[in-house]
């Protein structure tokens, strides 16, 4: 029912797009948007001239204005009261083309003159307009312009953030900023906080949103009180464009190549008809004759519960699907603009996504007891099958000094995982050979309505937003079927079935994750003057309510009887072992072993208001200040192994003051000083009791009820020179002090056999490094064309974190923060000929060795060691530039994955092959190839 109403939901959204759009030629576009040169401020109501023409604009709410005109060359004049009037000349307009002028004003420098005008050109103007984009952010950031975005290959966000200054991306869609984890990071768009698309993961997937529909990205790393107060490494700001500059449409085909998987042979337990479209076709829900719950199934008598177990598919058996096909990836985009009466505007933007990949992820995994013996050691097959698809559909209304928008993001995924496992057992004894198939579907649906409006002549503005999260997480039927014999017997191997009560051995596992966000801002910003200095104060504040309900249900399959059972059903293949003339009396029988603590339901409360100054000393100083409070309220209800509920709930009320300064050095450059208060909360799934058994980590995973949020103290000083287009030199030096950090450890009571994950706060920790960024193009080199069109950039992280273990302790030393990477690197070299004609660029990624598992005295942390990641780039334009071609080799090296422990103490900043180091797991991901063909069809504008 549910995907009925998406489904019907996501029909009437892009019903709405639905405009005829009438093809016009002869004509080009000038485009661009107005900021205040010092402070970056938006400028609304500029008078926009083509001198000699009766051509016009004035700039919108949003600064921005677009005036068609016929291919030549001409001179534009902007005209602002209390600004100079700025006459730009040599501004080419090409047939069908749009030419970008962004625009920075200044005030006079003499208050006697009544009308000042600077005279520049295209060129010049554009480099000014961009140092003062850079230089006037109040808070220590990075980011990366949509022109920069264009003239990259970059497919998706994911990979448009790996160019962004001290971030790295991990499985190719979660960020890491400064080395931190990504449960230290919050992500929005359009300024909504974005829920998380993996309900166990605190992190959101970038790579979901289409890189053709970013305005710009900007990664904060600092705070304001403007800001969510929930983060410590990150705040990404994603903003999609609402309004297109012109009418087109834009197809996009894709194909990959995974060296260790396409064309190879795959396998896997039996897939559904619809799974190529990211749905299931509900052939592995839980039967609909099944009792709701344990008890009800657990009084049944023998006869009743043989019956409900024959209605169960018997989809065990390994199945060979051929070869794997390569990696498909599609786009349609449309965008439009139609011009209403009275200046007003109607923009919208539609995006559909496919993508299509089955992977093959050879690996190993190995444990160890107490006394550093091996407890196991298996190698691993892993089937991947993945589908996604995805819809952007945004509208925007704008009229003056108003602008409304419908903004839309529709995503589901579907990953079907078979594990194909062979090993040894040594704490049994025993062989093993194991398979497992996983389907997980998430689905990920955000609305917002937004507004933006120029109150009064005083320049007040009011921006408001209204926004709606669902996120939907199904596994139906997770399966594992196991065989053993004795280590190294020439016996047959035999399903481990179980007397009395199932184990995970011969088990079926359901769950449903279903979550609702809801949320609003509304800010107001007041300008007024200080002897004659532009000053500014805004007021806001912000409401978000989650609603969280989990259910699982775990089964397995048991011997129906303790005697004159049929023993030689046991050495059957698997997919006959579970057949219906199996589920008999002196067979077998499904076994309900579902805990009380397997459900649960959440909800949480954020209230936050704000007060932010933004206050200019001359010409020099800028200070913006103030403070956010938020109060968070989280209620959870679950139960434990007996069956007695658990209720929790808690409020916290914090305090987060913060303080941006910034000193202009002079037109390039600033200095930076930043302090603030933030916080880490734990998630939902973190404070839940409910176990969960991954089967591929061979861990079960509990959460803890009695977790606290974490405070984080921020102090940075960042020194910034831009000293060409396009070019940052910048140097900065962080202190974080958390306490109550949020850590995922290794229960001391467990067993490499049963081992038991948990959540914890470690009482206190720190973190102190430094950033440095290169960004330079090498015309240095020699003023020949080529080297002005070839930059390199680099940055680079330190960071030395200490946790304050007070007792908690793996070996009896200090160590890092969970998560923390000690350095992290990008490097990259790109070429863009003239007009973006044709790019090529090489990229290069490495964090260091972080801890990925907290352990304890007798059992050592588990470390993930860093990979050299080398990616090449290149893309043409063709058929008279309205095509591209684009070809990604990404994972060059294709180094091996390695998590590892080190039990003798010694270095632990690198993992070293064949020395003491205890390796967990290693595999795999190979080489990817693709080559994409981008088309796009320019449309006239509606008449």
């Amino acid at each position: 029912m549910k995907r009925s109403i998406i489904v019907v939901q996501l029909i009437g959204i892009l019903l709405l797009g639905c405009f005829n759009v009438q093809a016009q030629t002869g004509t080009g576009k000038v485009s661009g948007k107005l900021t205040d040169k010092k402070t970056g401020e938006l400028l609304i109501g500029v008078t926009v001239l083509v001198t000699g023409t009766s051509k016009g604009a004035v700039t919108d709410v949003e600064g921005r204005y677009i005036i068609q005109l016929e291919p030549g060359t001409y001179t534009l004049d902007y005209k602002y009261m209390g600004y100079s009037t700025k006459s730009i000349a040599d501004v080419v307009v090409k047939n069908g083309q749009v030419t970008t002028l962004d625009i920075a004003l200044d005030e006079p420098k003499s208050k006697d003159l009544q009308e000042v005008v600077i005279r520049g050109s295209y060129k010049q103007e554009t480099i000014n307009a961009l140092y003062a984009a850079q230089k006037n952010n109040p808070s220590i950031s990075s980011g990366i312009s949509g022109e920069s975005i264009r003239r990259s290959p970059d497919r998706n966000t994911g990979e448009v953030l790996k160019r962004v200054s001290g971030a790295s991306i991990q499985d190719n869609k979660y960020i890491i900023v400064r080395g931190l984890s990504d449960r230290y990071n919050t992500a929005t768009i359009n300024n909504a906080i974005l829920p998380s698309t993996e309900p166990d993961r605190k992190t959101f997937s970038f790579d979901i949103i289409p890189s053709n529909l970013i305005d710009n990205i900007v990664i904060n790393k600092t705070a304001s009180p403007e800001m969510p107060g929930e983060f410590a490494g990150g705040l990404v700001q994603v903003f999609t464009k609402d309004i297109p500059t012109e009418n087109y449409i834009s197809v996009s085909l894709g194909y990959g190549y995974n060296t260790q998987s396409t064309f190879k042979d795959t396998k896997g337990m039996e897939r559904g008809k619809n799974d190529w479209l990211g749905f299931d076709d509900g052939t592995r829900e839980l039967p609909a004759s099944f009792p709701s719950s344990r008890s009800k199934y657990a009084v049944m008598p023998l006869d009743k519960q043989l019956s409900l177990t024959r209605d169960f598919k018997n989809t065990f058996a390994t199945q060979n699907f051929g070869g794997a096909l390569p990696t498909q990836n599609y786009q349609l985009t449309w965008g439009n603009r139609i011009r209403l009466k009275k200046d007003g505007s109607f923009g919208s933007i539609i995006s559909l996504t496919y993508r299509n990949a089955e992977n093959i992820q050879p690996g190993s995994r190995y444990d160890y007891d107490f006394t550093k013996a091996a407890s196991y050691r298996f190698t691993d097959d892993i089937y991947k099958y993945n589908t996604s698809i995805g819809a952007i559909a945004n509208f925007t209304y704008v009229k003056g000094n108003n602008k409304i928008s419908f903004k839309n993001i529709f995503n589901r995924i579907l990953d079907n995982n078979f594990t194909d496992r062979a090993g040894v057992n040594y704490d049994n004894n025993n062989d093993l050979l194991v398979t497992s198939q996983e389907l997980v579907m998430k689905t990920l649906l955000n609305s917002q309505l937004e507004g933006s409006h120029k109150l009064n002549k005083k320049d007040w503005k009011l921006d408001w937003n209204l926004n709606y999260s669902l996120i939907d997480r199904n596994q139906p039927d997770m399966k594992i079927l196991s065989y053993g014999k004795g280590l190294g017997s020439a016996e047959r191997y035999e399903a481990q079935v179980p007397f009395g009560s199932a184990s995970r051995q011969a088990s079926r596992f359901y769950s449903l994750l279903t979550e609702d966000n809801i949320g609003g801002t509304a800010s107001l910003t007041i300008p007024f003057n200080i002897s004659d200095v532009k000053q500014s104060v805004k007021i806001g504040g912000q409401k978000l309510y989650r609603q969280r309900d989990f259910n699982a249900r775990v089964l397995g399959y048991i011997w129906s009887a303790y005697s004159g059972y049929n023993e030689s059903l046991k050495y059957l293949p698997t997919g006959e072992i579970f057949a219906d003339e199996n589920i008999v009396n002196n067979g077998f029988v499904m076994n309900d072993i579902t805990n009380n603590s397997d459900r649960y339901s959440a909800n949480t409360d954020l209230m936050a208001g704000y007060i932010q100054f933004d206050n200019k000393i001359g010409d020099k100083w800028r200070f913006v200040w103030g403070g956010r409070g938020e109060s968070y309220y989280q209620y959870i209800k679950t139960a434990d192994a007996t069956g007695k509920t658990i209720k929790k709930d808690i409020t916290y009320f914090d305090f987060l003051p913060s303080a941006n300064i910034s000193y202009a050095l002079n037109e390039k450059s600033n200095l930076r000083l930043s302090g603030s208060r933030t916080v880490s909360r734990p998630e939902l799934r973190e404070l839940s009791n409910f176990v969960y058994y991954d089967f591929i980590t061979y861990s079960m995973v509990q959460g803890n009820t009695d977790l606290k949020r974490a405070n984080i103290t921020n102090i940075d000083f960042r020194y910034e020179l831009y000293p060409g287009v396009g070019e940052a030199i910048t140097g900065s030096v962080f202190y974080k002090q958390f306490k109550d950090a949020i850590e995922q450890y290794v229960d001391p009571g467990s067993t490499p056999n049963r081992r038991l994950l948990l959540f914890r706060n470690a009482p206190s920790a720190s973190a102190l490094g430094f950033e440095v960024e290169l960004r330079k193009k090498l015309d240095f080199i020699s003023s020949e064309p080529f080297f002005d069109r070839m930059t390199a950039f680099t940055n680079f992280s330190y960071i030395h974190s200490t946790v304050d273990l007070q007792g908690y302790t793996s070996d009896g030393n200090a160590r890092a923060l969970q998560g923390q990477s000690p350095y992290l690197v990008n490097a990259g070299l790109q070429y863009a000929a003239e007009d973006n004609d044709f790019v090529v660029g090489v990229l290069y990624n490495k964090i260091g060795p972080r801890i990925y598992l907290v352990g304890f005295k007798d059992y050592a942390d588990i470390y993930e060691n860093g990979r050299n990641i080398l990616d090449f780039q290149v893309a043409k334009k063709v058929i008279k530039k309205k095509g591209e071609l684009r070809l990604n080799v990404s994972d060059i090296l294709n180094n091996e994955a390695v998590f590892y422990q080190n039990p003798v103490g010694a270095d632990k900043k690198s993992y070293q092959k064949n020395s003491d180091d205890q390796v967990i797991s290693t595999f795999k991901y190979g080489t990817n190839v693709s080559l994409t063909f981008t088309y796009q069809f320019g449309l006239g504008k509606k008449k």
